[in-house]
């Protein structure tokens, strides 16, 4: 639900912000934000926990990649061998 809001936000923002859109589709944006979506102050946390299996993929592939730094490539084992 708050995704939703979220992306009604979004939307009512590039709204504002798009010189394509007449002053009257612009008023009718900021209302809705103002009135109905709290200024567009809306915030979307983390639904829940990360699929550790999924990050120790991520982890791993970055000690691989030869597009990731030697810094990366340690900090991410390092993070790698923490989840052991």
């Amino acid at each position: 639900m708050a995704e939703d809001a979220s992306n009604k936000a979004r939307g009512y923002k590039a709204t504002l912000s798009n010189p394509n859109v007449s002053d009257e589709a612009k008023q009718h944006a900021k209302e809705v934000l103002d009135n109905e979506l709290s200024g567009g102050d809306i915030s979307v946390s983390d639904q829940g926990e990360k699929n550790p299996g999924n990050v120790a993929g991520g982890l791993k592939a970055a000690t691989k990649n030869p597009n990731v730094s030697e810094e990366g490539k340690q900090a991410a084992q390092e993070k790698l061998d923490a989840m052991k």
